[in-house]
């Protein structure tokens, strides 16, 4: 059994359930003490453009960005994938905190060492 958690996440503004819950399975992963880490892609990566997030919220009232700023100030890492970045206009300098552009290769190689959940 691994201690690394990589939470795979492709939907964003358009599926808030889905967002929402991908993050706050990344906050449960870290308070039990596992290696958490987030990519982003497709429509995920809205979410890590500033002053998105903090309109993105379940239907059962979870707000998407209480659980990101847990996730921030643990240092979990927030990886943007590159290409579906700049596909929507998305650059490095309009990433919210501790989000950074990463490749496919990077999230292959993640996912080759953890247990992966993907939403």
């Amino acid at each position: 059994m691994t201690d690394k958690v990589l939470i795979v996440l492709s939907c964003g503004t358009d599926n808030p359930n889905r967002a929402t819950r991908a993050l706050f399975f990344a906050m449960v992963a870290k308070k039990e003490g596992k290696d958490t880490a987030v990519f982003l892609l497709d429509e995920a990566v809205y979410i890590a453009k500033k002053g998105i997030i903090e309109n993105v919220q379940a239907a059962t009232g979870d707000k998407a960005d209480d659980h990101m700023a847990y996730l921030q100030e643990f240092g979990v890492p927030l990886l943007v994938c590159t290409p579906c970045a700049i596909s929507r206009g998305i650059l490095a300098e309009d990433l919210i905190e501790g989000a950074r552009m990463a490749t496919g290769d990077q999230l292959i190689s993640m996912a080759c060492e953890s247990a992966v959940i993907s939403l």
